[in-house]
């Protein structure tokens, strides 16, 4: 029986992905763990391996093929005894707007991948088995219970009836019977709803409420399980909520532009649609305030001094930034009110303080997270971020380096920009906006002194974060700023 291999998504963000590369072509045989092709994200360029074994026998999408919907076949393999057809050509046309993933009315995704298992033997499902393949790589989601979390699986098999043997790969079974996890009661995300590693992993790794605690809370339940409101999505490891949006935004009109002035109609890129998207949605929807503080530099300057002074054997070199981070996480745990997000009906509050730090792409802009910076080294902080935002700008990131976070820092300063206020990345509570240090008249101890001040400006969620919370925060993190040597207390 023919395998099906269609558009993976791999981020919760994604929506449709462009086909940058095929690595294989008709007629090549495919053992599982072979790379099929690269795929651009609104992310990243990422590798897509096989799970299954076959001969490939189409290939339906081209090179460079854009705008591929999730779930949309992208290629067949032939199975074992079955011929590729040879009259099939690497570069048949992708009858992509017929697929029935792809058509489907509902934002929901994975609804499509539904009627589609009704129809035909045949379910058009890569979704979920090359989440499972890029988690196994380290290309994927790389938290299999996030993959889990972020998108349901849809479309796959019912647990068998007894007797019935369960449709799993052989890894899928070694994994179950280490974590002694009954099969029956997986549900499967590969081809024909087969078991894979990402599915036995989520079920290891996601915490299930006993059947009384369900039954007693039915209002929250159906509060979490309803489509409409975006900013009330179901509970999830807190890592990957900054990335929560699956829905599809309705197309803009074009908009006119003035007649006789020379122009070029650049298309935009998967990564700036998302960044549009998202950002126009946080200030439709989310209620900011600002609250800004000038922050004296002096002290935290010269603290940095010593310690690169410190660590020139190492080659470690630490940033102005590196220190904010540090700062920032710090605060965030000595406010806990300020480190939460808001979930409708309820109020996230996080224990630790992961935080976003958004770095400037060819493109756009992408934002890998400093997970825990409150207790970690500054030396570890700032070897963190230079390997982070290296491989940022060449497109190398693995999704669970930049999903997530509880709060982000834009630092402008490099580029002389004085005070600025930045845009909430939903479903964060806050930003933190950073300007440059520069000297100013200051008064100190009631003299007026010329010190080096930066003006930073925190964003807040105020249906999270109320005034006098955001006050107390952005005065923890002046004063931590102010007297650095607290941080490495």
């Amino acid at each position: 029986m023919p395998i099906d291999i269609t558009m993976p998504a791999l981020s919760p963000t994604m929506e449709t992905g462009t086909l940058a590369k095929w690595l294989v072509k008709v007629g090549d045989p495919v053992k599982s763990g072979d790379i099929l092709c690269e795929i651009e994200t609104d992310k990243a360029t990422m590798e897509v391996e096989s799970i299954d074994e076959g001969t490939v026998a189409e290939l339906l999408v081209t090179d460079g093929a854009a705008d591929i919907k999730v779930g949309a076949i992208i290629a067949r393999l032939s199975g074992e005894g079955e011929a590729a057809a040879s009259s099939l050509q690497t570069a048949a046309p992708a009858p992509l707007p017929t697929q029935p993933a792809a058509e489907s009315p509902s934002p929901q995704r994975g609804e499509g991948a539904e009627k589609n298992a009704a129809a035909a033997p045949s379910p058009t499902r890569g979704e979920g088995d090359s989440r499972g393949d890029a988690a196994r790589r380290g290309k994927g989601l790389g938290n299999p219970a996030d993959t889990a979390a972020a998108v349901p699986p849809t479309g796959a098999s019912l647990p068998p009836a007894d007797g019935a043997r369960v449709n799993a790969s052989p890894l899928a079974r070694r994994l179950a019977a280490a974590a002694n996890l009954d099969l029956a009661g997986i549900t499967g995300s590969g081809p024909h709803g087969r078991i894979v590693k990402a599915d036995v992993a989520a079920a290891a790794a996601t915490p299930r409420p006993p059947p009384a605690e369900a039954a007693a809370e039915p209002e929250a339940s159906t509060a979490h399980a309803s489509p409409a409101p975006r900013d009330a999505p179901p509970p999830r490891p807190a890592h990957d909520m900054a990335h929560d949006d699956a829905r599809p935004a309705p197309a803009a009109a074009a908009l006119p532009f003035p007649a006789g002035v020379p122009m070029t109609a650049v298309k935009l890129s998967n990564m700036r649609r998302t960044i549009a998207r998202r950002l126009a949605e946080s200030k439709a929807t989310v209620p900011h305030f600002y609250l800004t503080v000038d922050v004296r530099l002096d002290a935290l300057l010269k603290l940095r001094s010593d310690l690169n002074k410190s660590l020139e054997a190492t080659g470690i070199k630490l940033s102005v930034n590196d220190l904010l981070i540090k700062a920032l996480g710090l605060a965030l745990t000595r406010v806990p009110d300020a480190n939460v997000q808001f979930a409708g009906a309820e109020l996230y509050k996080f224990a630790r303080a992961d935080i976003s730090v958004a770095v400037a792409i060819p493109g756009g802009l992408i934002t890998p997270v400093i997970t825990d910076a409150a207790n970690k080294r500054l030396s570890v902080i700032a070897s963190e971020m230079k390997d982070l935002a290296a491989r940022a700008k060449d497109g190398k990131l693995k999704p669970e380096e930049y999903q997530g976070g509880t709060a982000s820092i834009s630092n402008l300063g490099m580029f002389g920009i004085k005070q600025f206020d930045a845009v909430i990345n939903p479903p964060q509570g806050l930003i933190l906006a950073v300007g440059a240090g520069e000297p100013r008249p200051y008064v100190v101890d009631n003299a007026i002194v010329v010190t080096t001040v930066m003006s930073a400006t925190g964003s807040f969620d105020h249906r999270a974060i109320d005034g006098a919370v955001g006050a107390q925060f952005m005065s923890t993190f002046k004063g931590l700023v102010e007297n650095p040597l607290g941080m490495l207390a």
